[in-house]
């Protein structure tokens, strides 16, 4: 019951912009940096009216910040550091000015691995995971209750290969998602073509992970990211070298597979698909595909009660390698992050029929590569 009290506050802070109170609602964008200390990441005011941006504020001297997750009440955000380097990376701790936009350093401590990738945070907010990608891996940080990150205190590597050469010689923990009841942590491995599944414990004020198998995914299908539907009931595998989207019936900790769908308008030689999120409402679900013959957003709506989904259409994303994107906390606009044509592009979203429509405003960043959210009360 805890754990489901978490995840109903988790939908309400989502959707806080959606109420008829004064709010806030900022855009925060990681990039990637060329390796280079430079600003990587930015924030933004999004006026939910006009659907315009401004900049409020940048932070310097940052490396390869290329993933952001923001705490669930949006008073943290938290980064990868140092991604994609031939050294152990990172993960920084920000404190958010929600009167401002300006982020407030905190800390950083060592990933435990090179290139570290996604970021994911317990229900409470007090617990946070890392999933390193080169050097496969989980490390595990408390986070205090000022947003202060402790060194992490269980780090969990793997050794493992699947079928595609160069992409899946070893083990790539790609993401991390926790169950919609907090007892179990789900771990995408591209590298093994597994969903590594792991029991939750807490103990002595401790989170730790207790390994309890993994879902075995199709040969060559990679997958990268995972979301779970709002009803708690369904998840969802986005497939990055398979370009395929995975649907599955969660119980209990069990992920149960009802069907694949393809992810790309048309068959490609070579698939990159990157990210996916469900609409607020529970209607729709959203995937990118990143070339090389397609960049675009598929749209499906959701059976919510099957959990199967159908295909709506296709959307091109007005730039290259889509490889984030994020949904506003209403449900009304989609913001898509172009990393290799530097831009971030703005859609509205029709609720009614999942439809996107490209709307003018254009954002020019460098090599923007994760998109966050958060609408701030402001009475």
């Amino acid at each position: 019951m805890k754990h489901k009290l978490f995840f109903f506050c988790l939908i309400l802070a989502s959707q806080l912009g959606c109420v008829n109170s004064p709010t806030k609602t900022y855009l925060f964008i990681g990039s990637f940096t060329e390796g280079k200390p430079k600003k990587g990441i930015h924030v933004y005011e999004f006026n939910t009216n006009t659907a315009t941006l401004k900049p409020l504020y940048a932070v310097a001297k940052t490396v390869n910040p290329s993933f952001l997750r923001l705490s669930h009440d949006g008073s943290f955000l938290y980064s990868v550091m140092e991604s994609q380097l031939p050294t152990n990376g990172k993960v920084a701790a920000f404190a958010v000015d929600s009167l401002s936009g300006n982020l407030k350093f905190l800390n950083i401590q060592d990933s435990g691995g090179r290139n570290p990738a996604h970021l994911s945070i317990t229900g409470m907010g007090n617990y946070l995971v890392n999933s390193n990608y080169t050097d496969a891996g989980i490390s595990i940080f408390k986070a205090d209750k000022d947003g202060v990150l402790q060194k992490q205190h269980q780090l969990i590597t793997f050794k493992d290969s699947s079928i595609i050469k160069g992409r899946q010689d070893a083990a790539h923990i790609h993401s991390t998602n926790f169950s919609p009841d907090g007892d179990f942590l789900f771990a995408q491995d591209l590298g093994a073509d597994k969903i590594r599944a792991f029991q939750v414990q807490l103990n002595s004020q401790r989170l730790t992970l207790v390994d309890s198998g993994f879902i075995p995914i199709k040969p060559g299908s990679g997958p990268r990211h995972f979301t779970f539907h709002p009803n708690g009931k369904f998840g969802y595998a986005i497939a990055e070298l398979s370009g395929s989207i995975i649907a599955y019936k969660y119980s209990k900790g069990n992920l149960r597979y009802v069907q694949d769908y393809p992810s790309y308008r048309t068959k490609q030689d070579r698939y990159r698909a990157a990210d996916i999120h469900i609409s607020p409402d529970g209607l729709f679900l959203y995937a990118s595909n990143r070339g090389p013959k397609e960049d675009s957003i598929v749209i499906f709506s959701i059976d919510v009660q099957t959990g199967q989904l159908n295909l709506v259409g296709h959307e091109p994303t007005y730039g290259e390698h889509p490889r984030n994107f994020c949904i506003s906390p209403c449900g009304n606009f989609l913001l898509v992050a172009n990393q290799f044509t530097n831009n971030v592009v703005v859609f509205q979203r029709n609720k009614k029929t999942g439809i996107l429509t490209k709307l003018p405003q254009e954002l020019n960043v460098e090599n923007p590569s994760s998109l966050q959210m958060f609408s701030y009360r402001i009475d």
